[in-house]
Formats: C-alpha cells, sequence, structure tokens
C-alpha cells in the first residue's frame, strides 16, 4: 500500500471528506479547503501559464467554481482534491484557449522569486529551475500536465487521471514517457 502527500494511504476514504462535509453544511467552512489548496492549486495555474497573473486568476476561478459547486460534490470513488484540481484543469483550458488568441511572453522570460541568502546560489538555481521550466514547456501538452500535477502538485496517478480524464494506467505511461523526453531535452542543454 502507498501512501499520498497527504498522508492518506491509498484505497482509504479522503482524508479532506470532513471538511468537504462541512464546507456543504456551511460554506464559511469552505476556507480549510481553500487554505489546504491554494498552494498547490496556485503552482499548477502558475507552472502551465507562466504568468504570475494569469496564475492568480486562474486560481480565483478555480476557487469561486468549487466554492458554487461543493454542494454537488460527491465521494464517488476519487479524492476532494481530484475533483479540485480537475476544475484547475478545466480553468487552465480556458485561460489557454484565450491566451492562444492575445499576444503573450514566452514561457523562458518568466522570473522565479528568489529566496534570500547567497547570491550566486540564488543565481544558480534561479538558472536552473527556468532550464528545467523550459525543457517542461517543450513536453506535449498531456505529458506536462502529468509532470506537474504529480512533481509540483503532488497527486497521484489515480487523482491525476481523473483530472485529465485518463486511467491510472495511462497516466503512469505518460509520467514515464514524459520523464525520458524530459531527461532527452535537458541532456541537450
Amino acid at each position: 500500500m502507498s501512501v499520498d502527500v497527504v498522508g492518506a494511504v491509498m484505497g482509504d476514504p479522503d482524508p479532506d471528506l470532513v471538511d468537504v462535509r462541512a464546507a456543504q453544511v456551511d460554506h464559511s467552512a469552505f476556507g480549510t479547503l481553500y487554505r489546504r489548496y491554494l498552494d498547490r492549486v496556485y503552482g499548477y495555474c502558475f507552472y502551465l501559464l507562466g504568468d504570475h497573473h494569469d496564475a492568480e486568476d486562474a486560481t480565483e476561478r478555480t476557487f469561486l467554481a468549487a466554492l458554487a459547486a461543493i454542494d454537488r460534490y460527491r465521494d464517488q470513488g476519487s479524492t476532494f482534491r481530484a475533483w479540485l484540481f480537475r476544475i484547475a484543469h478545466n480553468q487552465l483550458a480556458n485561460a489557454l484557449r484565450v491566451r492562444s488568441r492575445q499576444r503573450t511572453a514566452p514561457l523562458d522570460v518568466v522570473t522565479e522569486p528568489m529566496a534570500p541568502g547567497d547570491p550566486a546560489a540564488e543565481l544558480v538555481q534561479a538558472e536552473e529551475a527556468r532550464t528545467v521550466r523550459r525543457a517542461v514547456a517543450l513536453l506535449a501538452e498531456d505529458r506536462r500536465q502529468v509532470i506537474v500535477l504529480r512533481f509540483v502538485d503532488g497527486l497521484s496517478a489515480r487523482e491525476i487521471g481523473a483530472v485529465i480524464g485518463r486511467s491510472e494506467g495511462a497516466v503512469r505511461v505518460l509520467q514515464h514517457r514524459a520523464l525520458r523526453d524530459l531527461a532527452a531535452l535537458l541532456a541537450r542543454r
């Protein structure tokens, strides 16, 4: 049995279910879920959009849509986290569709936030992050989604499958191919 990133054993009930039920009774209780997943959803949006403002907008739309639909959420084999990231996935698809009609800056000019410390080490770390981000941006859309959901947001293969509409096995294959492609891209640099 594997343990996912929030500490629940896969196959056990959704660890968010108590908080979801509370939010269904009293929408103000949704704040607990919001605080728990805000950084993860924002990270997912930022990683795929590459722009802080667009990521903030997509994150806001995701949580507004989730709050509006929380009464309709049902525990039917998938987790709340997967349901929430499916909403984020749909918001990103909309944002990317709008973006395709507009001019935007390429992903490689996006700056990485810097933590205080040794400036030389920060410079190296920022350059490495840009290199990885550029390589991830070159992956096919489905492979990029899997990499971001798995390694940035920590979703399980089963949860990713629920987000992107694929089986758990298909997600594992996509992840393997994406990592292979990513390694090849990074080796060329």
